[in-house]
């Protein structure tokens, strides 16, 4: 065999050897960050199942208003609470004239509706803060509270509406929020003991927050 073909087989060689490496090295590689990902994934879920538990009661969550300030959910202790995702330009929007007729009927009884703007179905809450609390107070006359826009679904979802949709599933057990206006009804004693979809209007959630005022 002459000395090039030797150089040649060599070099064959060498190659599906470095060859074979550089593919062991990549499973290593891949493996690792596999492992990695996995392991980071399951500390981020400890992380929030544990952040859950700490929150035993809607009473320990803290939000802001639509004027920036920090609330404590703990200030309505004892009072029956409607929280809603609302937004500007929505076909649910006109139910602020629902949601606005029960506050005034029911708020001396010890009544409260929680507002929180939410831009996630449709794009429909794009305003600011200010923009949103004006087009409420001059096309509906809003005076229930209004809260910071908020994220209701996914990786930035507010913890006050992940406590929300653990305690209080929608249909089949799915605990996303579906659209905007979805309603839960909180009881004196911070049990949520309603979820009302968007086509749910105030009037006809009426009847359920009388008894649990009475």
């Amino acid at each position: 065999m002459s000395f090039f073909k030797n150089i040649q087989i060599f070099y064959t060689s060498l190659n599906y050897f470095l060859l074979k490496i550089n593919k062991d090295k990549m499973k290593t590689i891949l493996m690792i960050i596999l492992i990695s990902f996995s392991f980071f994934s399951n500390l981020s879920c400890n992380d929030e199942k544990t952040q859950e538990l700490k929150m035993n009661s809607i009473y320990d969550f803290v939000v802001k208003d639509i004027d920036g300030k920090e609330v404590k959910i703990s200030d309505y202790k004892g009072k029956v609470l409607l929280i809603v995702n609302v937004a500007s330009y929505c076909g649910y929007t006109k139910q602020y004239s629902g949601l606005e007729a029960i506050y005034r009927k029911y708020k001396d009884k010890g009544f409260e509706i929680l507002a929180f703007p939410c831009n996630q179905f449709g794009n429909q809450e794009p305003g600011t803060n200010e923009e949103i609390k004006q087009f409420c107070s001059s096309k509906f006359d809003v005076t229930f509270p209004l809260f910071d826009k908020i994220d209701v679904n996914g990786d930035g979802a507010h913890p006050l509406y992940i406590y929300l949709k653990n305690e209080k599933p929608g249909l089949l057990g799915t605990k996303d929020i579906k659209w905007n206006f979805t309603k839960f009804l909180v009881d004196k004693n911070g049990k949520i003991v309603e979820r009302f979809g968007s086509n749910k209007t105030p009037e006809e959630i009426a009847p359920e927050i009388e008894k649990l005022l009475n």
